[in-house]
């Protein structure tokens, strides 16, 4: 389960504040060393992901006569306080715009989120879903910095990921406490040891200019941008950065960025919970006799149960390896975030019930990055770099014992987790920007925030305290009344009309607006 780490945008020093962050210095007619954004982008036909990406084969085409995916390198600096220095590429995909050349606005930029996912993996997979912001946009994603072919951060291998992931992650005793602390202990060092060059690096102000070098290198005076889940953190650093390149702007499942570390954690252990207690009033008000239990407490006690049970004993998952507690809880996780999983999840338990954790295990794995023959990309390790670039608190397991009782009772199934991950950061190497991202952006365009009232992950909340961060006239908020993680992806008609009206046609929907 993604960490709910949060930063504020660090200060740009007076240089940046005068002259692009690209510049080498302020002097007067001094000439940069590299000037990054004349660079020409070579795309070609993409190759197959590699193992950092997760795997898989070449994307296929989308349907047209414009409808290959092309993939392009585009080099960055490794340290934006020294933009003349070391270099280091970030792997890009497009497809073109499907509408005449005329009607083109230019490069719509996709952020899915993690942080640590890889977008030159995820657009292709939802290509088809855009099919109508492709009639006037090039479809644009990449992976950040730190993710997947741009200079991964990498830790373990897979097979110290493996026991990694088996750990017990809700301690009940001294000793399975002290595991616990070892086993992140091992990680983090692990991450300092091969990616110790990149972690100072991967912060997400640092993707921030990244997007922005992005936009000039694309050829667009302003960004055109598509943020969802983490991306809407991206896309509201950005805004703060560069509010005067803020083109159409869409933020989808929108974390919250008025809170701390420890607020953001509470926020999405109840988030969580919200979620479950929908999927288990959907369970029993179904005509037939629901699987997992009689009423909402018993499906909820049931679970609970079972979750006591698999800590005292593992039931086998996926051969070799056993479905512990916290690999139910994070494939728990994982189907929370679609309803489309509700179905995969009432299975999951049936069949965990019954002593075989192969679907939670399925579920876990895919949470953690892990695919069928054993291998796992970079998003965990990416996630645990960025998250713990981005965020300032250092967490104690004193810290934790204080706050249990505050998160049990915000989510009595995934309270114990959540409170336990605040150690994730603890001995990483390297300290934490800020408590909370800024993301002020007076004098931008409307950028239109989008808030799922039954989502997980990113609570609803979190889409009206961004859209009143972003600033008065700027973020303009659009309430879903749906299931899930985000909401253009439900393709609930109102939402996708409200989204098209803006980024097509540049319709800025009524201030809170309601869907359906």
């Amino acid at each position: 389960m993604s960490r709910p780490f949060r930063l504020r945008a660090a200060a740009l020093s007076a240089c940046a504040l005068l002259v692009p962050a690209l510049l080498a210095g302020c002097a007067e007619g001094d000439e940069p060393a590299q000037d990054l954004t004349r660079q020409k982008l070579d795309w070609k036909a993409c190759p197959a992901p590699d193992e950092a990406q997760g795997g898989g084969a070449s994307p296929s085409p989308l349907p047209g006569a414009r409808g290959q995916w092309e993939c392009a390198t585009l080099k960055a600096p490794l340290d934006w306080d020294d933009p003349d220095g070391d270099t280091i590429g970030l792997a890009l995909i497009r497809v073109r715009s499907s509408g005449p050349e005329g009607q083109r606005i230019g490069s719509l930029i996709f952020n899915f989120g993690g942080p640590g996912g890889s977008g030159v993996t995820t657009l292709p997979a939802f290509g088809s879903d855009y099919a109508t912001l492709r009639t006037r946009y090039d479809l644009v994603s990449f992976d950040p910095r730190g993710v997947g072919r741009s200079a991964p951060v990498t830790c373990e291998d897979d097979q110290e990921l493996d026991e990694h992931f088996q750990q017990d992650g809700t301690p009940d005793d001294s000793a399975e406490r002290t595991e616990l602390l070892s086993s992140t202990k091992e990680f983090n060092a692990a991450c300092e040891d091969n990616s110790g060059r990149v972690l100072p690096h991967v912060r997400t102000t640092d993707a921030a200019r990244d997007l922005d070098l992005m936009r000039q290198v694309l050829g667009d005076d302003e960004l055109y941008y598509f943020g969802i889940s983490y991306g809407t953190e991206l896309g509201g650093v950005y805004a703060h950065l560069f509010p005067d390149k803020v083109g159409r702007a869409v933020f989808d499942a929108v974390v919250d960025p008025a809170l701390n570390y420890e607020q953001a954690s509470l926020g999405q252990a109840r988030g969580f919970q919200r979620a479950l207690d929908n999927y288990a009033e959907d369970c029993v008000s179904q005509v037939e006799e629901c699987p997992v239990g009689d009423s909402v407490q018993d499906v909820k006690n049931r679970i609970a149960k079972l979750l006591r049970d698999l800590d005292r004993r593992p039931v086998p998952g996926v051969f070799p390896r056993q479905l512990t507690e916290t690999m139910a809880t994070t494939g728990i996780a994982q189907a929370l975030y679609s309803k489309d999983f509700w179905a995969f999840l009432t299975d999951g338990l049936e069949q965990a019930y019954d002593g075989d954790g192969t679907i939670l295990m399925v579920l876990a794995d895919s949470m953690n990055g892990r695919s069928e023959n054993g291998e796992y990309s970079n998003l965990v390790p990416a996630n645990v770099a960025i998250n713990c670039a981005d965020a300032k608190p250092r967490y104690t397991p004193a810290d934790v014992e204080r706050l249990l009782p505050e998160f049990r009772e915000a989510s009595p199934l995934f309270g114990d987790f959540m409170a336990w991950g605040m150690i994730t950061c603890t001995d990483w190497a390297v300290p934490g920007a800020a408590d909370h991202p800024d993301v002020s952006a007076p004098g931008a365009d409307p950028i239109l925030v989008i808030g799922n009232t039954g989502d997980p992950a990113t609570p609803y909340e979190g889409a009206r305290s961004m859209a009143k961060a972003l600033g008065e006239g700027v973020g303009v908020e659009l309430t879903y009344n749906g299931q899930g993680h985000g909401a253009y992806n439900s393709e609930d008609r109102c939402v996708r009309n409200a989204v098209h009206g803006y980024l097509l046609d540049g319709k800025v929907p009524a201030a809170e607006a309601v869907c359906p």
